[in-house]
Parts: structure tokens; C-alpha cells; sequence
């Protein structure tokens, strides 16, 4: 690499070094907690305009390929699986960055106050994202 060479966004070892090495080290028990803060901080400082937009943010950010579940869209719930082949990040990483991120841009464009919880499911190698919201809790 030269000298004018440069990078605009870090290398896939070095987000996966931060992300799955030095994050958990520093936060410890704290991690999931502290993650799911931070996702829904990196949501109000990158607004979609509608949740049709998730797939396309999640693989930009490089998290992976986020689709719907079908026929689990309610007044009040939805469902999402993100696919992760790697076995060994599916066990050990947490999603909760991910989580947080899909409760607040939720309860942005609806809204009303919302939760995202995230649960491996590695014998289909996912993470299902149940969002459920409280339409009379307004925001």
C-alpha cells in the first residue's frame, strides 16, 4: 500500500477483533446491556425511513442478511432472522447491538415505545429478533 492509499472503513478482522475480542473484554457482564444502548444510539444517528429498509442497512453495516419471518407481522409484533453461517460467532457473539438498533428504528417510525429481543438459534444458524411494541405506550 502507498502512501495516498487509504481506508475509509476498517477491515472485516479488524470490526470482528473490536466486536467480538476487545468490546466483550471491556464491558463484561455488562456487555448485552451496554450493546443494546449503543444499537439503538447508532439507530438515531442513522434513521431509515422505513422498515423495508433494515435488510438493506444490515448488510451495508456488514451484520449480516436480515429478512423478515413470514406471516409474523401483527399490530403489535414483528419478526426477523438474521442468518449467520459462522457457528462459532453465532454461539459466542452478542446480538443485542443489532437488537437495540431494530427496537429504536421501530419505535422511530411508529412511534410508540419498543422492545427488541434477539434469540440464537443455532441449529438453523440465526438469531430471531422479536420486536413488540406497545401501541398505547406513545413516544
Amino acid at each position: 500500500m502507498d502512501k495516498h492509499t487509504t481506508h475509509s472503513a476498517p477491515t472485516r478482522l479488524g470490526y470482528e477483533i473490536i466486536r467480538d475480542h476487545v468490546l466483550p473484554g471491556i464491558l463484561g457482564k455488562h456487555e448485552d446491556d451496554i450493546l443494546y444502548w449503543a444499537g439503538k444510539d447508532v439507530a438515531r444517528k442513522f434513521p431509515i425511513f422505513s422498515v423495508d429498509e433494515l435488510p438493506d442497512f444490515f448488510a451495508e453495516a456488514g451484520w449480516g442478511t436480515l429478512t423478515p419471518f413470514p406471516g409474523k407481522t401483527s399490530k403489535d409484533e414483528a419478526v426477523f432472522i438474521l442468518n449467520q453461517e459462522d457457528q462459532i460467532l453465532l454461539e459466542k457473539r452478542s446480538y443485542q447491538l443489532e437488537a437495540g438498533f431494530i427496537a429504536e428504528q421501530f419505535q422511530k417510525l411508529n412511534g410508540v415505545l419498543t422492545e427488541c429481543y434477539g434469540e440464537k438459534v443455532p441449529k438453523e444458524n440465526h438469531i430471531r429478533f422479536q420486536v413488540k411494541w406497545d401501541i398505547k405506550t406513545k413516544i
